[in-house]
């Protein structure tokens, strides 16, 4: 044997050995690791693998239970119920050791959904700075799991994560909607309480749902199955990047305010030829572009435009400004900005809805002529600057109002940018990857914030919203353990007539999941904001699906946890008299006026306005003269109800509804 083939042999040999060894090690999931909080007040699961057949052995507080493993290499251990409290230090011994440090006893909760579930301490830091600064929290604990997907099968582990007590230093990543939720329970029951966040933005029920649960729902079982390709979503992905790099590519090859001998980013850009337009507001509301007599795309009246345009405002500072740091909040932009200040990038962002809050660092502020310089990509629908938002300049602690008129000039036109497939949103994946390593782990319950991305069907979400929540409860195999979800909140415009509205038919849909037992839905059709998706209230959010965890989960006496719920109406030949749970102390209104926002119809399709009395602790009564034989009565029906004021007098807004005769 030549010392090649001799070092090569001996180097299997070795390899074999140390695979052998690792194989016969304990290995934990990733959710059972120092800092993690266990349900108290339960028997406990911990499970992990070694060697088939191996003995495994957990020490806690002086007590200690053994396992095997199967035929696979899988463990699992109940530990006996104990009470809140800790730290203690597990130890488990097997062919090795491991201890596990920092490991306390307390409230878990799941926290799911998508965006606003997602949406963090970091976006909403300026509404809640003092919270922020005094986030020394080491018992609030959250398990940040890793957004990914798997359409093939229930994965066992994730792949990364770590538990993380709430600190200064770490609050910007935890969910505000769960952060706050943590908050309310360690107010009243100073128990460690643990959050397990597993959400995504955007994403649709279906993904949470599991392959068995999608068997009732044919087409999105299908479009699992045709999801299972990993060659599908190869092309796809590359064919939805190659489309996307191409359109940037010859937006940008166009930008002639990109390629023109002076960028227009820079200061001294001559603009006396740059046309004027209201900030914040939609180009597409003013005009379009059309190609003028040099060949130059300019705007052409009466149409949504697509592409770039540019603009600026120039500002004057005194001396005692100049070069100091300064903030720079510019709202929010449709669809994409590039943000200069006298020359030099402050900012971007990629996409429409991250509010535009950009630090301006020391020198670049200068005494005299400043100029503020947007380069906005609009790449479908609408572009331009959402409305009631903020627009200014902080400097020193004094705010230069940035509303107002902004010149503008058009960089290019564009056709819309091609669609893209969100391959992580399809039907299965979500639940194989984020949510099936969590079956193990017991829990005391889930909270859950979502529904945006179901609004174009939202019948189906009457079906599908239960059906997770039935697979869930089954799949943890811990009875109907507390589910409490967020209704959706008010978007959008108003509207001065009755409408139909899917927000509306979406939150009907969510109203009737509270027929399953041990669920609660936290009513914010109050503190939306009708021009973001993403309202930064999580406060109340988290306050009220408290208050409902209170009464669900630790079953509190006498707690008006939600507001009021129409339960029947009875239709009468003039009139309808409405019923409410969950109205407390009695109804109200929060302006002192009539409740308003009810509609009649006679049809069950064409709706008018009606009036509304309150006539009893929990009824109120609804009619229009012009209604003579209503069959359907609806409250707040619409994307956005402003100006439904019903309440219970315990300050919680009562539900939208539509009930029928």
């Amino acid at each position: 044997m030549t010392y090649k083939h001799y070092r090569s042999a001996l180097c299997l040999i070795v390899s074999c050995l140390f695979t052998a060894v690792s194989f016969g090690q304990i290995r934990l999931p990733r959710l059972i690791s120092d800092g993690m909080v266990l349900q108290r007040d339960q028997n406990v699961r911990v499970w992990g693998w070694a060697s088939p057949g191996e003995s495994v052995k957990l020490t806690l507080d002086g007590k200690t239970v053994h396992t095997k493993t199967d035929e696979d290499g899988a463990w699992e251990m109940l530990l006996p119920a104990m009470k809140a409290g800790g730290p203690y230090t597990i130890t488990l011994e097997g062919q090795n050791r491991i201890v596990l440090k920092n490991v306390v006893f307390g409230e878990v909760w799941v926290c799911s959904g998508q965006s606003n579930m997602e949406l963090t301490m970091a976006r909403v830091r300026d509404n809640y700075a003092d919270v922020v600064q005094q986030a020394d929290m080491p018992d609030i604990r959250q398990f940040l799991v890793p957004d990914q997907f798997d359409f093939k099968k229930e994965n066992k582990d994730l792949e990364e994560g770590y538990w993380e007590s709430a600190s200064p230093d770490n609050i910007s990543g935890f969910s505000a909607v769960a952060y706050f939720f943590a908050l309310e329970l360690y107010a009243k029951y100073q128990v460690p309480i643990g959050l397990i966040n597993a959400a995504l933005g955007g994403s649709p029920v279906e993904a949470w749902m599991s392959e068995e649960a999608l068997k009732d729902f044919p087409d999105s079982y299908a479009e699992l199955q045709k999801f299972k390709d990993d060659a599908l979503i190869r092309k796809i992905e590359t064919e939805d990047r190659e489309r996307a790099a191409a359109w940037h590519d010859t937006l940008n090859k166009k930008d002639r305010g990109l390629t023109a001998p002076i960028p227009w980013s820079e200061t001294d850009v001559p603009d006396k030829d740059w046309d004027s337009m209201e900030i914040p507001g939609f180009w597409a509301n003013k005009e379009q572009f059309r190609r003028n007599e040099e060949g130059h795309e300019v705007f052409q009246p009466g149409h949504t435009q697509n592409g770039v345009v540019w603009f600026r405002r120039t500002i004057d500072l005194t001396a005692d400004k100049a070069g100091k740091p300064a903030s720079l909040w510019m709202g929010r932009i449709v669809d994409q900005d590039y943000t200069y200040v006298n020359g030099q990038q402050v900012g971007t962002t990629g996409y429409q809805y991250p509010p535009r809050k950009y630090t301006v660092a020391p020198g670049i502020l200068k005494e005299g002529r400043n100029v503020i310089t947007i380069r906005v990509i609009n790449n479908g629908g609408k572009g331009g600057f959402v409305k009631d938002k903020p627009y200014f300049l902080a400097i020193d602690g004094d705010t230069i109002d940035l509303k107002g008129l902004w010149k503008y000039k058009p960089g290019v036109a564009m056709p819309p940018m091609p669609g893209q497939t969100f391959v992580r949103w399809k039907p299965g994946g979500l639940y194989n990857k984020m949510i099936a390593p969590l079956l193990p782990y017991t829990i005391r319950g889930v909270i859950w914030y979502q529904g945006e991305s179901n609004t174009g069907d939202p019948g189906k979400y009457a079906r599908t919203f239960p059906a997770m929540i039935k697979s869930w409860r089954k799949a943890w195999k811990q009875g109907d353990f507390p589910f409490l979800y967020v209704q959706l909140a008010n978007f959008m415009e108003e509207t001065d007539t009755p409408v139909e509205s899917n927000w509306a038919a979406l939150r009907q849909a969510q109203l009737q999941a509270l027929s399953l037992p041990e669920t609660g839905m936290a009513i914010i059709r109050d503190i939306g904001e009708w021009n973001d998706i993403h309202p930064l209230n999580k406060k109340d959010v988290g306050y009220r699906l408290a208050l409902l965890a209170r009464k669900v989960a630790y079953k509190e006496k006498g707690l008006t946890a939600s507001g009021p719920i129409a339960t029947k109406a009875a239709f009468k030949r003039d009139q309808v008299s409405v019923t409410f749970d969950a109205a407390g102390r009695g109804l109200t209104t929060r302006d002192g006026n009539t409740p308003q926002y009810f509609a009649l119809s006679e049809d069950g399709k064409t709706f008018v306005w009606a009036k509304a009395e309150i006539t009893g602790k929990n009824t109120v009564r609804v009619w229009n003269n012009r209604v003579k034989h209503p069959v359907a009565v609806r409250y707040a029906w619409a994307n956005n109800p402003a100006t439904a004021n019903l309440y219970s007098e315990d300050g919680l807004p009562a539900s939208p509804f539509e009930l029928r005769k």
